[in-house]
């Protein structure tokens, strides 16, 4: 199991990247899934939260530029994917079914897009508890840091 594929929420790579609550659960389950498939909007979600953390004061520069080299080396062996029409009718039903925000429509449905849409015994890591909880209503396994 040491190679199993998971699809990764940003909320579940921040942890990663940056020392907080969740970063002890983020690492076991790095362990167990070190192959981490992301939609294609991560790269942009980990950079706002990564600006985030820096202008609150809660990163020093020093700390961001270590945490964006961990993000660009995460997903140097991760697997994005990428927008097609198929995912956007997919997300576009999503907050209504799912009482979900734009952004988490889109990486539940990159996630139903990863697995053909059959999310039977696929793993979901994250530390949302709104997207955790909808993306186990869609039929994933959702390994939650929280």
């Amino acid at each position: 199991m040491k190679t199993e594929r998971a699809f990764w929420d940003t909320s579940a790579i921040i942890p990663l990247c940056v020392l907080q609550e969740t970063t002890v659960s983020a690492r076991k389950a790095n362990r167990i899934f070190t192959v981490k498939v992301v939609w294609w909007g991560t790269a942009v979600e980990v950079r706002s939260s990564l600006a985030r953390l820096k202008r609150t004061g809660e990163l020093e520069a020093p700390g961001f530029d270590v945490a964006l080299h961990k993000w660009l080396q995460m997903n140097k062996r991760g697997h994005e994917i990428k927008p097609s029409q198929r995912l956007l009718d997919i997300a576009a039903e999503l907050p209504d079914q799912f009482a979900l925000k734009a952004l988490d429509a889109f990486q539940l449905a990159a996630a139903l897009a990863w697995c053909g849409e059959r999310p039977r015994k696929r793993p979901f890591v994250c530390a949302d508890k709104r997207l955790g909880d909808a993306a186990e209503r869609a039929g994933f396994d959702v390994v939650s840091l929280v």
